[in-house]
């Protein structure tokens, strides 16, 4: 199971992206972004986090350690920012963290170089997980100590925002034209010969048990969290054992919209907009 640890001190917020996540400080002395319940995309991009983080972890991808983190909303009482105090508000309770690496830079194709196996073992795993925000517009890694390390897995998995179609949008191919990797000549097949062998039924079941009851109740469809957690192995288990055979990589698209989905990629304002019972948790 994820650690859990509380947090104790707020530190400041990380506007890049539309959820607002944070960086904290807690109780085990960490610094961690945090990500919280009650942002506008959703407590399934926790579940996502969670899910695919592990997953990449267990298969030897360098993820940043997450954890469990308590909050009282109370820590957010100095905050001048009426936008984060709203989030802080609507978040109480368990959130998610990741280990905040101090000195990282953002990946930049033209200035680090990623070799066709490691790149070929990303995109694969993006393909399996179908992740659809680690393009060149966003590519979503960071070099840390000479080393890429994937961050951001919230926009994977789409299929669980519409479980009724999750067995037809799980068997899609998956297009990594725009994929920030894409220009390294990725080896997606040699990635899947080493990978998906390890992409068990165990192994989807243990990493789906470490997702919090909390982030799993009230699923439409599910009458317990162990069934929507069976539901996430169902959709893995299969895609892992073909979908090299159906990753295309072609020219990038230079210009145009993203095409990561709406709920990502709109950010709601003004503050406050709804939280935990956000209708984009439930309108794919």
């Amino acid at each position: 199971m994820l650690t859990e640890v509380t947090a104790t001190r707020y530190v400041t917020p990380l506007r890049e992206g539309g959820s607002l996540p944070g960086i904290v400080e807690a109780d085990d002395l960490g610094t961690y972004v945090m990500k919280f319940t009650g942002a506008g995309q959703g407590r399934k991009t926790l579940v996502a986090e969670v899910v695919c983080g592990q997953l990449g972890r267990r298969l030897g991808l360098r993820v940043p350690d997450l954890v469990t983190i308590q909050l009282d909303p109370v820590i957010g009482l100095s905050e001048p920012d009426q936008e984060v105090q709203e989030l802080l508000k609507a978040s109480g309770g368990l959130n998610l963290g990741m280990d905040f690496l101090p000195g990282s830079l953002g990946f930049d194709p033209l200035a680090y170089e990623v070799d066709a196996a490691e790149a070929g073992k990303v995109v694969w795993f993006d393909a399996l997980t179908n992740n659809v925000d680690r393009s060149w517009r966003n590519p979503n890694m960071l070099v840390w100590h000479g080393d890429l390390w994937l961050i951001d897995h919230g926009a994977t998995m789409i299929w669980h925002h519409n479980w009724p179609g999750a067995a037809a949008s799980a068997a899609k191919p998956y297009d990594a034209s725009d994929h920030a990797l894409a220009r390294f000549g990725p080896d997606v097949a040699a990635a899947a010969a080493e990978l998906a062998p390890q992409v068990t039924e165990d192994l989807l079941t243990e990493i789906a048990a470490e997702v919090p009851d909390e982030w799993l109740v009230d699923e439409p469809g599910f009458d317990s969290a162990d069934a929507l957690r069976r539901s996430y192995v169902e959709a893995l288990l299969p895609r892992a054992a073909t979908i090299h055979e159906r990753v295309t990589v072609g020219a990038p698209t230079r210009s145009g919209p993203s095409r990561a989905p709406g709920w990502l990629t709109d950010h709601p304002t003004p503050w406050p907009h709804s939280t935990r019972t956000s209708t984009k948790d439930t309108a794919q």
